[in-house]
């Protein structure tokens, strides 16, 4: 399989992982937020740690975690802090479209970044099909009413934390551990002090801690599977491509959660995936021609 290839497997499975999270959080609704991004935080750690002793990439690690690479992954270690408390509060307080909007406005983002700041190119198609989704995702934020901020932190927080982790030296192993080794000072002061009030979830119900102690693969394994393909793809097709995972919270949002899809709600999600559509169709038209020169593709 070429590297192309690689990557939107890894894509697309790292975003259906993201779009089952809410099914998870919710049988963690009895636990407060912070608590649950502080055991994330640890547990994810452990697992790291183990995955690097196994494969013997610790020197490897230390040596490309340093000067700017260890300045980028410390504002990337931020980045994705705020991303996942403020999902997880989303989640717990009945906010999961607010939630999946944000996921939606997330690629237009990362195209801009793409374009800006990458130098990527986009075609008329291409920016038609932003455009039709730019449209969708306008509807659902004016009507979606006060709580579009989850949506605008959810989508700038993680947009930026996907160009940081693209241009940062380091591979996703290694950026993901020493952005939890970073984390994980705040991390356990938070558990901690919750364990000296007595107000830590962790200890008091077997169930709650398996939850929470899963929270680690929960979270390590769609974030090293997104670094992986970040590195493979234009961040632009990276970009359309997550529009996998909110389409799926909104529809657990819907259908399980009982939170309301009002009209523009249902424009919205219309417009959205005829953008998807426009776009796959212009990446399709453009390998095509490019593999067939004679229909006037560029020469190998």
């Amino acid at each position: 399989m070429s590297e192309h290839g690689k990557g939107l497997w890894l894509a697309v499975t790292a975003y259906v992982l993201w779009g089952g999270l809410p099914l998870f959080f919710k049988l963690l609704q009895a636990v407060p937020p912070l608590q649950i991004l502080a055991h994330r935080v640890v547990w994810s750690l452990i697992l790291l740690l183990l995955a690097i002793v196994v494969l013997r990439r610790g020197k490897t690690i230390r040596a490309a975690a340093q000067g700017r690479t260890l300045a980028l992954l410390a504002c990337s270690a931020g980045l994705i802090a705020i991303n996942w408390l403020t999902y997880i509060w989303s989640v717990g307080h009945a906010h999961v479209i607010e939630a999946s909007l944000g996921y939606f406005i997330n690629p237009l983002v990362n195209v801009a970044l793409g374009v800006a700041l990458l130098g990527e190119r986009v075609g008329r198609l291409q920016w038609g099909a932003i455009g039709v989704a730019a449209v969708g995702v306008l509807v659902m934020a004016v009507g979606g009413g006060g709580s579009v901020w989850i949506s605008l932190v959810l989508a700038f927080s993680f947009g930026v934390y996907g160009y940081v982790r693209k241009i940062a030296a380091i591979d996703a192993l290694g950026g993901l551990t020493v952005e939890t080794l970073i984390l994980v000072l705040p991390a356990l002061i938070v558990i901690v002090v919750a364990t000296g009030n007595g107000t830590s979830a962790f200890g008091a119900d077997l169930r709650l801690d398996a939850l929470l102690i899963a929270s680690g693969a929960i979270t390590a394994a769609p974030l090293l599977l997104f670094a992986a393909a970040a590195k493979r793809l234009k961040y632009t097709t990276l970009g359309l491509l997550q529009y996998i995972a909110p389409t799926l919270q909104l529809l657990q949002a819907v259908l399980l959660f009982g939170e309301p899809l009002r009209w523009f709600h249902t424009v919205a999600f219309g417009l959205i995936w005829a953008g998807c559509a426009i776009y796959a169709l212009a990446g399709w038209k453009a390998a095509s021609l490019k593999s067939c020169p004679a229909r006037g593709g560029a020469r190998p």
